[in-house]
């Protein structure tokens, strides 16, 4: 643990760490609990989310609009959000709001009342319903399914409809009960913060919902590959989504580093290979850019391109021409400084809002991620050399990897664009 953060773990198992900010008046406030899609068999597909909205609908001793009128009082806004192995629930607000606002999201999180619970179905299934009507998104999720294949890590986080329709209250409590237990929780601030007294703040009021025999959340089994797969969704879309992509690192994999370098460097910015030559070069797309994820015991990269049915082909051609090269030529000497300057002003440039400093304390405390200081990860940043960017493109983009996900009017165009890869994709 870096000297800039605190780290204390109560009786109860709920872990408490903060990073204290002088120059500031404001305090983020993050509650995070170890339960995300990945949790969820496939029966439960969408719990985590459905239950993220519900602690909203009221606590033992808040209701719904009496939790909106504190935090509008406040001048504050709460939030949530469910991710593939995470939920959180973060405020910000002024320094002398921090005990008020705890109070209410640490009764939001391990006491909910799971009230109006029809309701919010109903509002759910509208957000699904816009979920399926975004290609540009969904087409994320079809990759998802090509790289992990029946894994829950392949499956969309906004869960089935079905399953936010019809599975019982009783279960949903039983969903609240096995994974917000105290051990699964961590509650990050960063800001004008003492560390011991919220410390003593979360020793007074953190009280988690009545015990009874239940278990606590199992270790989630690794993916197996899937190989490499071709999805195709048909849909009347003005533009075809297309993405690339295959497994990628955890986030316990030190060479996470290079591979941000990495991602810089092909997709990921504006002086990117794939941004200039599809988009600045040839103007055939609007959105182009690679992307990476990391999970606990593995990851996922890819790369995005929407473009219209005139232009798909020729599109997905460059993509292929800059995949080959990026594997003959993964970085010369210029693109590996201006990257790696590029990451380290991200870094420091994000570390000065206390709201990603404390996405930052709760995500990695609570994926026991070590907590690296500003220089230390600017060292590791600066001590990425070519040979280890080179060994990730070998190993991360080489062609028996990588999938194909797609969304658009026809899947012949779509299959003729991937046949325009050759030979960075089709072999």
């Amino acid at each position: 643990m870096s000297q800039d953060h605190k780290l204390t773990t109560l009786e109860s198992g709920v872990r408490i760490v903060t990073e204290a900010m002088p120059a500031v008046r404001s305090v983020a406030l993050g509650f995070w609990i170890g339960v995300g899609s990945r949790a969820e068999g496939d029966a439960e597909a969408g719990l985590s989310h459905l239950l993220e909205h519900l602690l909203f609908k009221g606590s033992s001793k808040y209701g719904s609009l009496e939790i909106d009128q504190i935090f509008d009082g406040m001048g504050a806004e709460l939030n949530a959000g469910t991710g593939k192995e995470t939920t959180s629930v973060y405020a910000r607000v002024i320094d002398q709001h921090v005990a008020e606002a705890f109070d209410v999201m640490a009764d939001m999180v391990f006491r909910p009342t799971l009230d109006d619970v029809d309701s919010e179905r109903a509002v759910i299934l509208e957000e699904i319903a816009m979920y399926e009507d975004d290609p540009q998104e969904k087409v994320f999720d079809v990759l998802g399914e090509a790289v992990f294949g029946e894994h829950p890590l392949g499956r969309a986080i906004i869960g089935r409809a079905e399953v936010i329709a019809d599975t019982p209250l009783s279960d949903i409590a039983r969903f609240h009960g096995t994974g917000y237990v105290p051990q699964n929780v961590v509650i990050a601030a960063a800001g004008a913060i003492d560390h011991d007294a919220f410390v003593e703040l979360a020793q007074e009021r953190v009280q988690a919902a009545p015990t009874t025999a239940r278990a606590a959340p199992h270790a989630p089994t690794a993916p197996a590959s899937a190989g490499r797969q071709r999805r195709f969704e048909r849909k009347d879309t003005e533009q075809y989504h297309v993405c690339l992509g295959g497994p990628g690192l955890s986030r316990h994999d030190d060479r996470r580093f290079a591979l941000r370098v990495l991602d810089s460097m092909f997709g990921g910015t504006s002086s990117s290979r794939l941004f200039q030559e599809v988009r600045e070069r040839r103007g055939l797309a609007y959105a182009v850019y690679s992307f990476t994820s990391a999970y606990q015991d593995t990851g996922q990269i890819g790369l995005y391109v929407g473009t219209r049915a005139e232009n798909v082909t020729e599109a997905l051609g460059v993509v292929g021409a800059e995949l080959a090269r990026l594997r003959k030529s993964p970085a010369t000497d210029d693109e590996l400084a201006r990257a790696k300057e590029n990451l380290k002003g991200r870094v420091v440039l994000a570390l000065e809002s206390t709201g990603a400093r404390m996405n930052r304390l709760g995500s990695e405390v609570l994926a026991g991620t070590p907590l690296l200081s500003l220089d230390e990860a600017v060292a590791r940043i600066d001590a990425v050399t070519l040979d280890d960017v080179a060994a990730l493109v070998d190993e991360l983009w080489a062609p028996e990897r990588l999938s194909a996900a797609g969304i658009g009017p026809d899947q012949g165009r779509f299959e003729e664009a991937i046949a325009a890869t050759e030979p960075a994709l089709v072999s």
